[in-house]
């Protein structure tokens, strides 16, 4: 028999999360994640399998989170425009944590198909929300009819992963608003 785990699972998936989001897949090594969650390679992998199931469930953990977090404020009891000006700005605020989904996406598309699909899950999830808010948002009519609520659901999650993308490379604040007050407008 062997000995009990003597650790919390859920806190050795957050610290290979954060040492996955620094990193990439890739580039982040067996030792570089016994590093970040103090466990040895044999803890790590008879708890985990392998890396790559380690990966698929940090992925899936911080996936489900974030998108939890985002949804929330598009449920707010507010109109739509302020919803989604509350999500553009907390996503300006992550700032350089940058988005571990969309930065899992650029890694692996073309590369690993089930890590790429896991993580389009999440934003899959967050797409349909988005439509639910923008056509509550043009039935109330703060938001413009001109464009279907998909085509907007697309744009506001294309803006998203935009800024995601300028928080990871260090783009100014500034500049990020200056996006999400131009995707605002143009709704």
């Amino acid at each position: 028999m062997g000995r009990p785990k003597e650790f919390d699972v859920d806190e050795a998936v957050d610290a290979a999360t954060q040492a996955f989001r620094d990193r990439g897949y890739e580039a982040t090594s067996t030792q570089d994640l016994c590093d970040a969650t103090g466990l040895c390679r044999s803890s790590i992998y008879h708890t985990f399998g392998s890396k790559r199931e380690l990966f698929e469930r940090s992925l899936t953990r911080y996936t489900e989170r974030q998108t939890g977090e985002l949804v929330d404020l598009l449920h707010a009891d507010t109109p739509v425009p302020e919803r989604l000006r509350a999500l553009f700005d907390a996503v300006i605020t992550a700032g350089s944590d940058g988005c571990f989904t969309v930065s899992s996406v650029v890694e692996l598309a073309g590369r690993d198909d089930e890590l790429t699909a896991c993580a389009l899950r999440g934003m899959s999830s967050l797409r349909g929300e988005l439509r639910c808010a923008i056509e509550a948002g043009q039935a109330a009519g703060e938001i413009r009819t001109g464009s279907s609520p998909d085509e907007l659901a697309d744009f506001v999650q294309a803006t998203i992963a935009g800024l995601q993308v300028m928080a990871r490379g260090g783009v100014a604040d500034t500049a990020m608003r200056h996006a999400a007050n131009v995707a605002l407008a143009a709704m």
